[in-house]
């Protein structure tokens, strides 16, 4: 039988505090921890359970992106929760656009 105590680490989801789930398109800065000096952006591939972060941390695994949204790396970061920012639909929505732009140029030959 699962144990249904609740968990260190892990958050109760509300309107404004979603958890976080596969494909989830997110920038990590300082606030989310001091290793991102440089502003990354990830999609979230799921957030690793196994592990027993300190309360309102996590581990994550991602890809991390490019400019033009490709995945360039596969990584596992720890999070500070209340830091992540949430892109919003529509930056996934142009992201994936300029994917399509580049790869219908470069079938063409145009690019």
């Amino acid at each position: 039988m699962p144990d249904s105590r609740p968990r260190a680490g892990r958050r109760d989801a509300t309107a404004n505090d979603s958890p976080l789930n596969a494909g989830d398109l997110l920038c990590l800065d300082r606030r989310a921890s001091v290793q991102f000096f440089r502003p990354i952006t990830v999609r979230v591939i799921r957030e690793i359970e196994d592990r027993q972060p300190y309360d309102g941390w996590a581990w994550i695994e991602a890809y991390e992106l490019n400019a033009r949204g490709t995945a360039v790396a596969k990584r596992e970061l720890f999070v500070y929760l209340a830091g992540l920012r949430r892109l919003e639909s529509t930056t996934r929505e142009r992201m994936s656009s300029s994917s399509s732009t580049y790869a219908a140029t470069r079938l063409r030959g145009l690019g």
